[in-house]
């Protein structure tokens, strides 16, 4: 008498015969509590991704504001607000006096509401313009 391994089949004990309903609740529920974790994560991370890239518009908003104050005959006025980037911000600018009766520190300071905290602060130095005429020093 030949045997073909496939007609082989060994009993199991009672009881063993694969997984229970609680077992395969068990492990769903383990999978959901760490998707749920991941699904958590990545909103995290596109709000921090989100949070960047408006610091980063409001820096260059900044930096464009700092410079047409470096122009000739441009005043610093009221705060003004500026479109770039599908965006509305608030631009207001201080100046104050520094040891150079020539220059004067400028703090221009965007922010993406008229009553909200700036996302960016940048520094700068502008001439007074009281030493030169024209740009040419005499």
């Amino acid at each position: 008498m030949t045997s073909c391994p496939s007609e082989m089949v060994l009993p199991l004990p009672a009881g063993e015969a694969g997984f229970s309903l609680i077992e395969a609740l068990v492990a769903l529920l383990v999978l959901g509590i760490g998707a749920a974790g991941l699904v958590r994560a990545a909103e995290a991370h596109v709000d921090s991704i989100r949070s960047l890239e408006r610091r980063a518009a409001a820096q260059f908003v900044a930096q464009n504001r700092l410079a047409e104050l470096s122009l000739p005959g441009a005043s610093v006025g009221v705060p003004v607000t500026v479109e770039m980037l599908g965006e509305r911000w608030n631009v207001a600018v201080n100046e104050s006096a520094t040891d150079d009766p020539d220059l004067v520190k400028v703090a221009v300071m965007v922010s993406d509401g008229p009553d909200k905290s700036p996302l960016v602060t940048l520094d700068g130095f502008r001439d007074k313009g009281t030493t030169t005429v024209g740009g040419i020093g005499r």
